[in-house]
């Protein structure tokens, strides 16, 4: 592939938060995909439904420049940017099985400075992103200060129907959505309320390349 890849920003709710869609992202994603299968997953903790490896940091190098553009002229770095995570991700756990704090739409962390990149590894039929806001309290970015509010009344609500969320429903409303797409990442801050657009029929089971397989990785830039 010759050049960087170009990028388009979708602006989502009335919080206009910047989304930025990059098609054919990585110059080696069958290679991403190898050190997948030959990685060794597990669960990482209650929030993520399904298993987490650790990936290579070094393979954003490729993509660096690009990356940094990005970062610097959308979510406006000022400064240096350090990684906090990078993971191949997928998700095992069927409707049945998960959690009530699993079938909510989530945000990682209310601080403005994290942004997450959600690499694509696998097709169109493993499902996307979607993007949240919760009807009852208006909020669809959670800060420090909105966060209580938030909580209180999501609590308020009883708990979650089962599934995954999948478009809008009396709680939370769908205010845009990213298709999974092979190479395709997507970058968001990470106090935008979002969650997996996941297939009822999605494949849970078999090895790393088959079903729902990501890369998740999470930058911290200043304020």
């Amino acid at each position: 592939m010759s050049g960087k890849p170009r990028y388009k920003i979708e602006r989502v709710g009335d919080s206009q938060q910047p989304v930025v869609i990059i098609d054919d992202f990585h110059p080696h994603p069958d290679h991403l995909r190898e050190m997948a299968r030959r990685s060794t997953f597990k669960s990482l903790g209650p929030y993520y439904p399904g298993v987490q490896a650790p990936a290579d940091p070094n393979h954003i190098s490729p993509v660096g420049d690009l990356l940094s553009e990005i970062l610097r002229t959308v979510f406006g770095a000022r400064s240096a940017v350090s990684m906090i995570q990078c993971s191949f991700s997928r998700v095992t756990v069927p409707d049945a099985a998960l959690t009530p704090i699993q079938r909510l739409p989530h945000i990682d962390t209310p601080d403005p400075g994290r942004i997450a990149l959600l690499h694509y590894l696998s097709g169109e039929e493993t499902g996307g992103t979607a993007f949240y806001r919760h009807r009852a309290s208006g909020h669809e970015v959670l800060t420090t200060d909105t966060y209580e509010d938030y909580r209180v009344a999501l609590e308020a609500e009883g708990a979650p129907k089962a599934g995954y969320m999948r478009g809008s429903d009396d709680r939370f409303e769908m205010i845009g959505s990213v298709s999974a797409k092979p190479n395709r990442a997507v970058l968001y801050r990470s106090q935008l309320l979002h969650s997996g657009m996941i297939p009822k029929d999605l494949n849970f089971e078999g090895d790393a390349t088959e079903g729902r397989l990501t890369v998740n990785t999470f930058f911290q830039i200043s304020a």
